[in-house]
């Protein structure tokens, strides 16, 4: 959301955050799942047939590198919390991935110069009290104590530590051409 429009609405600004936090928590409830995927399969999202999606869905995933298959409800994608916290939750680290990659891609031409300024920059956008406020009042009690959800572990085993970004870049093998 625009910040002018936040700054204005503050009050529609967390009735809609508390709406999307109930849809998520209703949307990670394995009873919800065949719902869910009717919702999504259809054309005003993602259009396609219900059975591309169900598998997944429901945590069954066919890898095909030779590795077994995965068929755990928890492996599916989730949307309130994982086994690491809350999924929903705007943390401030993950911004600064963002921002992290797009400086590796030079998507910035110079305006974001250190580490310092892109924190910055984080700072001013992420309105993470918005959303502790909005699940306060929605009585929902998982809500992480940190905006940093820490040391992050690709799948590739490459490490981005939110408090050492210029580490992660030097240690990436594919950089910018």
């Amino acid at each position: 959301m625009r910040a002018d429009w936040v700054d204005a609405h503050p009050k529609a600004t967390k009735a809609l955050l508390k709406g999307v936090m109930e849809a998520q928590q209703w949307a990670d409830k394995p009873e919800n799942r065949a719902e869910l995927v009717q919702i999504v399969s259809g054309r005003n999202y993602f259009n396609i047939a219900p059975e591309i999606l169900t598998a997944p869905f429901e945590g069954r995933y066919t890898l095909g590198d030779g590795k077994p298959d995965i068929n755990d409800f928890t492996a599916g994608p989730l949307y309130w919390t994982d086994a690491r916290g809350n999924v929903s939750y705007p943390y401030k680290s993950h911004d600064l991935w963002f921002l992290t990659e797009s400086l590796r891609w030079g998507f910035h031409k110079g305006q974001l110069k250190d580490f310092d300024t892109v924190k910055h920059l984080v700072d001013s956008v992420n309105r993470e009290d918005l959303w502790r406020e909005a699940a306060q009042e929605a009585g929902f009690s998982d809500i992480p104590n940190s905006t940093s959800r820490g040391v992050e572990t690709f799948f590739d085993g490459v490490k981005f530590d939110p408090e050492n970004p210029q580490a992660y870049l030097n240690s990436l093998k594919i950089k910018r051409a």
